[in-house]
């Protein structure tokens, strides 16, 4: 599978990290930025991989700042993009069965290595359930008209 990734300066050593989990899962991976640890500014980051999801240059995206939150949500404003966060394995199962999430967010200050390599692992095997769920799924992708 392709893989967008990015992140701001608050992402960049969970960011490596989750790279080299993905590498290890023989997923292909483009890494938009950053790479410094210079503080840059995460919509910047967020809008090229949110378009490159939307637009099938990749199949999933990953983002990743101090909270995951900010730049989660500077994704969600791309028509076509369903960011979550994920902090858990739960969630990140969750988010991908029954919300079709094309792009996981985390955040380095709030997770380690180990629980965001598990939630990558789970985001990046499981598939959309569908039924009940994609009558909701097209439900907010009509929100986006």
């Amino acid at each position: 599978m392709k893989v967008a990734i990015g992140c701001d300066h608050g992402g960049l050593h969970l960011k490596a990290s989750v790279k080299e989990l993905l590498n290890a899962l023989g997923h292909e991976v483009e890494d938009f930025g950053c790479h410094t640890a210079d503080s840059c500014d995460y919509p910047d980051i967020a809008v090229p991989v949110a378009n490159a999801v939307v637009s099938g240059q990749a199949d999933r995206g990953i983002l990743i700042c101090g909270t995951g939150i900010g730049i989660g949500i500077a994704a969600n404003k791309i028509s076509g993009i369903r960011a979550a966060l994920c902090h858990d394995t739960f969630s990140a199962h969750a988010c991908r069965e029954h919300n079709d999430a094309n792009i996981l967010t985390m955040g380095e200050r709030v997770i380690g290595p180990g629980l965001a390599n598990d939630i990558v692992a789970i985001f990046m095997e499981t598939e959309f359930e569908g039924g009940r769920h994609a009558r909701r799924v097209e439900k907010i992708k009509a929100l986006e008209k």
